[in-house]
């Protein structure tokens, strides 16, 4: 009998991004989930507080089969900016666009359209560092500048992968499964946009990753209507990759081992993976699962 056990986790929707580099101008995607990635929404699930130890939870083997790789999506995202409303707060939070505001109507910088409305082009249309002026004690905006702020986002549009997490400890696993179908915080794929669809968790099975990965059919397509076949194994051969135990020679490594979450960030160390081409197997287990 198998020392271990794996819980398998589906991880589909519209979007998914796993970033590992991302600032606020450009966020990138992985082509595939990160351990760090999935174990924050499995704290996230379990209800864990941002500070509190991962335990356990940070040491299980993870391995991530690309059942559907998905498609790169380039999100060009622009914030603020252009032609907008003055509102009562915005004459009393930024002293720059009250200035604008009573200049004589038909000026470059400020128009009216009907009476109580002013307009004034280009600026961001969400105060910062607000703070009490020291000699009037009105609001204020320390950033007067109300430009567009770009930025470039990356997702995997239509994305299905099937995430092993491998534990000798069985209640573990069956805690975070649990947890995931029942969570005590929201979830989603890599980013606040990425809601998951349908089910996450789809038992805990014996065995090692690679093992179970080729004992387990293909995740079924969402998009196939109800009736028809499905898309035959035969041939298909999905790319996996699997947490080694140990480093790999010539391999670099990962930087996205989770050791604390925090507001700041986190800390988080260094892990080797190994990629495998999985041959599913002719008699492999079928899924009863909401897409």
């Amino acid at each position: 009998m198998s020392d271990t056990h794996v819980l398998l986790v589906r991880l589909a929707g519209p979007l998914q991004s796993w970033g590992v580099t991302g600032r606020f101008a450009h966020r990138d995607t992985r082509s595939h989930p990160t351990k760090s990635g999935v174990i924050g929404l499995c704290a996230a699930a379990l209800g864990l507080d941002r500070d509190e130890p991962l335990g356990e939870l940070a040491h299980v083997r993870f391995g991530v089969r690309a059942d559907r790789p998905g498609t790169a999506l380039r999100d060009y995202h622009t914030v603020g900016g252009g032609t907008m409303p003055l509102r009562p707060r915005d004459l009393i939070t930024d002293y720059r666009r009250a200035a604008k505001a009573v200049e004589i109507p038909g000026t470059e910088s400020a128009t009216s359209t009907a009476f109580g409305r002013w307009e004034v082009d280009e600026w961001y249309g969400s105060p910062k560092y607000v703070s009490a002026d020291p000699e009037s004690g009105a609001l204020v905006s320390g950033q007067v500048h109300r430009h567009a702020l770009i930025t470039e986002r990356w997702y995997l549009a239509d994305a299905a992968f099937l995430v092993g997490l491998e534990h000798s400890d069985v209640a573990l696993l069956d805690r975070i499964a649990h947890a995931l179908e029942h969570p005590k915080r929201l979830l989603w794929l890599g980013r606040k946009a990425c809601p998951p669809s349908g089910d996450l968790a789809l038992g805990v099975v014996p065995g090692a990753l690679k093992e179970v990965f080729e004992t387990h059919a293909l995740l079924p397509d969402v998009h196939r209507y109800e009736g028809s076949p499905s898309a035959p194994a035969t041939g298909v051969r999905p790319l996996a990759w699997i947490e080694s135990p140990s480093p790999i020679p010539g391999a670099g490594p990962l930087s996205d081992q989770p050791v604390r979450f925090g507001a700041d960030g986190g800390v988080h160390g260094l892990r080797w993976e190994t990629r495998h081409r999985i041959t599913i197997a002719p008699n492999a287990r079928g899924w009863d699962i909401i897409l």
